[in-house]
């Protein structure tokens, strides 16, 4: 894999394993009980009451798995489709590109109501590094990735594990950041590669077939994919990567799903993409990605001018897929949480803070009346918060489990 291959799929919190457009699915499911939010805490997966009460910690304890989180979220509101980590095979004098790969991963179905845990994979695995991508149309199969050295490959198979099919093929390039439209008959995803391509991006059937391109430059890296409501636009962004090796900003694009209609949104590079937080002993990252509203508005992180983060990119440093220096004191401004019209350009901001501080991964509730968020102050883990969809009745949440903050939410 190419440097920033590395880079964005892997530097999320374990606990988020960098599919934070495909978990959109857990706002899909339907529950008529007091609306929960799942997060993440250093490596464990929590629910909340979107209220405050409530808070617990899912208790999975299965031998030798360290982390889990949540992927997706069956139709019925209580089955969850979960991922867990084994202990990460790289480490001092393990390369990352050489080792990662060889970490076992499992796929589960969690029950929320009965507390039973099922693994559900193909008994005859071609390689460690299983992920769980989407729950496919009919909830009769699923999509997940095969991480390999230098590679990867989209796969479906049912539930128990049988009939793999290809979803990709090999040397398509590393595909990930998947999501389904809303209607449910296209999927979208990114590709990093083959070379001279950097990041494109890509509408399928939900079986892999008519691809289509929807956005690809060999000088642009488009990452991420989210559906509009009305399944006419994919929502992405558009990281320079040449003159932005950290990946720290990005502008906001659109594009059509049968074919090239690519519209950029934003310029300068306002939207925060890397959410790169915490200190060495407690950092946590994953990319922040745009994500559409009920009315069809785009919610993003705006950069404030002429800010930075305490984590500056640092070429110098191993190749480990960080290469980041905690430098807080460089650290200045932070971030907004803001609304963007995509057909007029008009932008409403939603947060603001005083000092100012890093708002980030938001994420709009199903019925469009609130917004979960994370913030966070340089130096300080993440915590999670919520408020009114007009910005209104912040308020937080949690920090979550024993100092070690609260990242990733979702709606369930």
């Amino acid at each position: 894999m190419q440097r920033r291959t590395i880079v964005k799929f892997f530097t999320c919190n374990v606990a988020a394993v960098c599919y934070p457009s495909l978990i959109n699915q857990l706002g899909a499911a339907a529950d008529h009980r007091k609306a929960r939010l799942f997060f993440t805490s250093h490596g464990m997966t929590g629910l909340i009451n979107a209220d405050g009460t409530g808070l617990e910690v899912l208790k999975l304890t299965v031998p030798r798995q360290v982390t889990w989180q949540p992927v997706a979220v069956f139709r019925d509101g209580r089955r969850v489709l979960m991922m867990s980590m084994e202990q990460r095979r790289d480490g001092p004098g393990k390369p990352f590109p050489d080792y990662y790969h060889l970490t076992p991963t499992h796929m589960w179905i969690y029950d929320l109501e009965t507390h039973g845990l099922t693994e559900i994979e193909d008994k005859n695995r071609i390689a460690p590094f299983y992920a769980p991508c989407l729950i496919l149309p009919g909830e009769h199969r699923i999509l997940f990735q095969v991480v390999t050295k230098g590679a990867a490959q989209l796969f479906s198979m049912n539930l128990d594990g049988t009939d793999r099919k290809e979803f990709t093929r090999t040397g398509d390039g590393f595909p990930y950041g998947l999501s389904i439209s809303p209607d449910g008959k296209r999927l979208a995803f990114h590709v990093s590669g083959p070379r001279p391509y950097s990041y494109r991006i890509f509408s399928s059937q939900p079986d892999g077939t008519n691809r289509q391109l929807v956005a690809g430059d060999p000088d642009h890296l488009y990452f991420g994919t989210s559906w509009s409501p009305d399944s006419k636009w994919i929502l992405y962004h558009d990281i320079h990567f040449k003159t932005d090796p950290a990946h720290d900003w990005a502008d906001i694009c659109i594009g059509r799903p049968e074919g090239p209609e690519h519209r950029v949104l934003t310029e300068g590079a306002i939207h925060w993409a890397s959410a790169v937080t915490g200190s060495p002993k407690n950092f946590g990252s994953g990319s922040n990605l745009p994500q559409w509203t009920r009315d069809g508005w785009i919610l993003f992180s705006r950069r404030l001018p002429g800010s930075r983060t305490a984590w500056e990119f640092d070429s110098t440093l191993p190749n480990d897929h960080f290469q980041r220096a905690y430098k807080p004191e460089m650290a200045r401004g932070g971030t907004e949480l803001w609304l963007l019209h995509p057909e007029t350009k008009a932008m409403k901001r939603l947060t603001r803070t005083e000092p100012l501080q890093w708002d980030f991964r938001a994420m709009p509730s199903p019925d469009g009346k609130q917004i979960a968020f994370c913030r966070a102050k340089v130096g300080e883990s993440a915590s999670l918060w919520i408020m009114d969809s007009d910005g209104k009745n912040e308020r937080l949440l949690t920090r979550g489990f024993q100092g070690f903050g609260a990242d990733h939410p979702r709606w369930l």
